[in-house]
């Protein structure tokens, strides 16, 4: 690493030690040190509180508006979901510093005004929203007026500080004018996790922008009044553009809607079946992942992606699809992170050891830039042979859906072999009392001597963990859900195998 490289790391560890540690304060914080105290919170309180509840509640919006719930039967079914699009839209724009020599990042617009909060309310929204601006314009002030800009969509997560989650969809372009202007960045946070839907939502935002800023009001009033739809429902929304008339934009939520944030064609595009398998043994064993890309959507879609490969347990440490640059020695804590980040900070993350460092841009030179070297032993070589196996499947699905639907599948199989058999292993007492699981009989049922190594290793992570808490608390008998149908399904096929041997 180059002496240039040290003291830049150096000067960025002293500046943010003087934060890092720090609790939200009540009093209002200008620039971005507020912002950044209310980031390194939600972190913190997020790992507690999943460790400490066990579960993370959905939460509801804290300022519901809109219609009054559907007074028939098919309209309340068409809404099951009972909660709406969004809680605001911010506008990011980059303005000039008082020197005028570099831009920042500040919030020119926001729709709906947060009005009617008490001062500690108002205090911690504006800390949030300076956050924010940090995950849309992660790449800090160096930036520079241009001419020509692709357009680009990509999400964070912010949680807060109770361990809720908010979903940020961002849409970044060059707003209208002529000559050299920089771009500015459209986001939306919600509760909910739909980006294919958010997106079609941003070409509808981004096509008005194009008019007038004025024409985004109405119609993000009219998706604001509609509830969102149930899996595999629409919802159409009335809008009116000058010279076009009044337009009807159906927004269609996915069926399976636990997949209905996730893209897979992009993680395929980037890695190969081989180097997919890899990532996936690293994350199933709650290691630290740092992916690398220019480009923002690619990090965050293939971020998402990995942890929707861990279905049904739940990546439970630090997770940041996008790291803004004044956050970068996050990757130095020692704890399992998934991170996204850009190319341009790559020196800065790659002087780190007992990590896996993935480039996922395009002309890459090499895909592992860092490693532990152990990645290709961590799978069952069976089970690994039946993944590459399924996966190649992909090819004959048809558009996004086809394909997350094999891509998913193939990867709950490989849980279904692995753990599918842990309900046996949930002993119950007298009525009404929690399980008990036994985890040292659970993995001595397994056969196998590699899958046996590679789940006694696994049953040793927090998501694992989790999982059993939430199981423990259920009542006995078959439980609901598409990995348990799974199980059913394969071991009823288990026993027709052996009937027939018979």
């Amino acid at each position: 690493m180059s002496d240039a490289v040290k003291r830049r790391r150096r000067g960025q560890k002293e500046g943010r030690n003087r934060w890092s540690a720090s609790p939200v304060s009540n009093e209002h914080d200008d620039g971005p040190q507020g912002a950044l105290k209310r980031i390194s919170t939600m972190w913190s309180s997020f790992r507690r509180g999943r460790r400490e509840r066990g579960k993370v509640e959905e939460p509801e919006l804290t300022e519901p508006a809109g219609p009054t719930a559907a007074d028939s039967a098919s309209q309340q079914h068409r809404y099951a979901s009972g909660q709406y699009f969004f809680e605001y839209l911010v506008v990011v724009s980059l303005k000039k510093t008082k020197d005028g020599n570099s831009y920042e990042p500040q919030i020119t617009y926001q729709f709906p005004k947060r009005d009617g909060m008490v001062r500690k309310q108002k205090e911690e929204e504006e800390k949030t929203l300076k956050a924010i601006t940090l995950f849309c314009f992660p790449e800090g002030i160096s930036w520079a007026p241009l001419t020509e800009y692709c357009s680009e969509t990509f999400s964070f997560v912010l949680t807060e500080i109770d361990g809720s989650r908010r979903n940020g969809y961002c849409r970044r372009l060059l707003p209208g004018g002529k000559g050299a202007r920089p771009p500015e960045a459209y986001c939306i946070i919600s509760t909910l996790a739909c980006f294919g839907l958010f997106s079609k939502i941003f070409d509808e935002v981004e096509k008005r922008r194009q008019i007038s800023m004025a024409m985004i009001y109405p119609f993000m009033q009219k998706l604001r009044e509609a509830s969102f739809p149930a899996p595999g429902h629409t919802v159409e929304i009335k809008s009116f553009i000058p010279e076009s008339g009044t337009e009807i934009i159906r927004l269609t939520r996915p069926l399976d809607s636990w997949l209905e944030h996730v893209d897979f064609l992009t993680l395929f595009r980037c890695l190969t079946d081989e180097e997919v398998l890899l990532v996936f043994a690293a994350a199933v064993l709650e290691r630290r992942i740092v992916f690398i890309a220019n480009e923002l959507s690619t990090l965050s879609q293939v971020i998402h992606a990995v942890a929707a490969l861990l279905y049904p347990f739940t990546w439970q440490h630090t997770f940041i699809s996008i790291v803004p640059e004044i956050l970068i020695d996050v990757v130095m804590a020692p704890t399992p992170y998934l991170l996204g980040v850009q190319k341009h900070l790559l020196d800065l993350v790659t002087d780190q050891s007992d990590l896996l460092v993935v480039d996922v841009s395009q002309n890459k030179q090499e895909t592992f830039l860092v490693s532990i070297g152990d990645e290709d032993a961590i799978l069952p070589p069976k089970l690994k042979a039946e993944l590459l196996g399924a996966l190649s499947g992909r090819q004959k699905a048809l558009g996004v859906e086809g394909l997350n639907r094999v891509v998913s599948e193939a990867f709950l199989h490989f849980f279904v072999r692995t753990v599918g058999h842990y309900a046996s292993f949930i002993k119950y007492g007298a009525s009404g009392q929690h399980g008990v699981f036994d985890k040292r009989a659970f993995y001595k049922a397994i056969d196998s001597k590699t899958t046996r190594h590679f789940v006694k290793k696994f049953i040793q992570t927090q998501m694992f963990d989790l999982f059993i808490q939430e199981a423990e608390q259920q009542q006995p008998g078959p439980q609901q859900g598409i990995f348990h149908n799974k199980i059913r399904e394969f071991q009823d096929r288990k026993k027709k195998e052996k009937t027939k041997k018979h």
